[in-house]
């Protein structure tokens, strides 16, 4: 990983969606949606691997546009979901008698959801600077034979490309990101580990990168959130505008080839009984 921190020093005290990526920012919904389009079928598979289905209690933090809510309503046929955000406006209209959306901050202490048969959080963690003790308090909500899924960020960067406008920008998306709002995909990889500690058993993990192609939903995802964040990606000193405008012209080209971020999903179960 190229550039997950910022330096020594530690993350900024900014928020997702206060201080990037606002939810009532124009087109915000659209960009979530087009990571939806390439990372839901990852994760529902492996939802679907582990039994998830009818008669169980689940709860989807960090539910963005509702998309895995909604599957484990209409297609899994779970019992009840939570879907829990500290802003939910783009679930407006989700909510009915097996769907119930929750708004609050998961880091605050005083939340109290329930308990769970599925826990799944998807590219929340990696946002949050007390991920540690948010893991346990997220395992702690697990009822007997309960999964908890985590899914976050991960990079695999060619390590002979240090100069390509691609890779400069890329670098500097993940050190504006850790000094903005503390972004951090450098204990991805030990999730494993985490859900061991934590007493969860049948702990299981895999990788995903897909690869980038012009006009498809991951090319977009990249060139919307590059655009987005263009003033702090310049204000890191790693690229100025014309970087961006090179890297921006190279997501729509037809010679882009790059193994883009992927996801690492890990999870364990609460012991029967």
């Amino acid at each position: 990983m190229a550039a997950s921190r910022g330096g020594s020093e530690g993350p900024a005290e900014g928020r997702y969606g206060e201080d990037l990526f606002e939810p009532e920012r124009a087109g915000e919904a659209a960009r979530i949606d087009a990571a939806a389009l390439v990372y839901d079928p990852v994760t529902t598979r492996r939802l679907r691997a582990l039994g998830v289905g009818p008669g169980l209690r689940c709860l989807e933090v960090g539910a963005g546009t509702g998309t895995v809510a909604r599957w484990l309503v209409e297609e899994a046929g779970v019992e009840e979901v939570v879907a829990l955000d500290r802003d939910t406006g783009a679930l407006a209209g989700l909510a009915g008698p097996r769907l119930r959306v929750v708004v609050a901050d998961l880091t605050d202490e005083r939340v109290r959801p329930g308990s769970f048969d599925l826990i799944h959080a998807r590219f929340v963690l990696m946002h949050l600077a007390e991920r540690r003790r948010i893991v346990s308090r997220l395992a702690g909500w697990l009822n007997p034979g309960g999964w908890l899924v985590l899914g976050d960020a991960v990079e695999l960067p060619d390590v002979l490309d240090a100069s390509s406008a691609y890779r400069r920008t890329m670098d500097a998306m993940w050190q504006a990101l850790w000094a903005t709002i503390g972004t951090d995909i450098s204990g991805v990889p030990a999730y494993p580990h985490v859900l061991r500690e934590e007493g969860l058993r049948d702990v299981g993990a895999e990788l995903h990168c897909p690869p980038l192609a012009a006009g498809e939903p991951l090319a977009r995802f990249w060139s919307e959130t590059w655009s987005r964040m263009r003033p702090e990606l310049v204000a890191t000193g790693r690229v100025d505008d014309e970087v961006v405008d090179e890297a921006l012209a190279y997501l729509a080209s037809p010679r882009l080839a790059e193994l883009g971020p992927g996801m690492a999903m890990a999870w364990g179960r609460r012991p029967p009984g």
